[in-house]
């Protein structure tokens, strides 16, 4: 499995693959997300327009893109993401947000998703950045489409020293079904200074 970074230009040739791999695994819980190619294709051009923006890729032996993780300043977008770190009184300018971090599950438990931190926490400290920031869905513990084997990735994150940034919630919304309406759902950030 080769892991790498790209920046600049290099990230144009990849936003299709990233689109396509965050449709095919945020349909799956705990996102559930019904999206369509070309709302991806859009937003994640948007995104690689960011100051500091960057992709790391997994790529299989065959060079497929199986996985994919997102960064980018805060600044000048976001502003839906930023208005409760605002409220929480972190600094914007010194905080580095993680977009999505999507892999295959066939891909999991590798080492791949510390691959993806590990490089996008270095490119941020490069940067100059103090902190990183993302944001995670959250679902009720009864969902009633949570499957048996789902097991949150909080450990995951706590043990990377990120932590819940208390009273920080925001609402993201997005369909759940092909054509179906868009739903309201709740968002908790996550946050670790370097």
């Amino acid at each position: 499995m080769k892991v790498r970074a790209l920046t600049g230009g290099e990230m144009e040739q990849a936003l299709p693959a990233l689109a396509r791999l965050r449709i095919e695994v945020f349909r799956a819980y705990p996102y559930l997300y019904a999206g369509s190619e070309g709302y991806e294709l859009d937003y994640l051009h948007t995104f690689s327009q960011a100051p500091d923006a960057l992709i790391v890729t997994a790529e299989n032996e065959a060079g497929e893109i199986v996985g994919c993780a997102t960064g980018s300043a805060l600044t000048g977008h976001h502003v839906e993401f930023a208005e409760p770190l605002v409220d929480a009184g972190i600094d914007l300018s010194t905080t580095f947000y993680f977009g999505e971090s999507v892999l295959l599950p066939t891909h999991r438990g590798h080492g791949i998703g510390h691959a993806f931190f590990d490089v996008r926490e270095a490119h941020a400290l490069a940067h100059g950045y103090k902190r990183a920031c993302f944001c995670a869905v959250e679902r009720a513990a009864d969902h009633p489409l949570r499957p048996d084997e789902y097991s949150p990735l909080d450990s995951f994150w706590t043990a990377r020293g990120y932590s819940r940034l208390a009273g920080a919630v925001s609402h993201f919304d997005w369909p759940e079904t092909p054509d179906g309406p868009k739903i309201v759902h709740r968002m908790d950030y996550w946050t670790r200074s370097f």
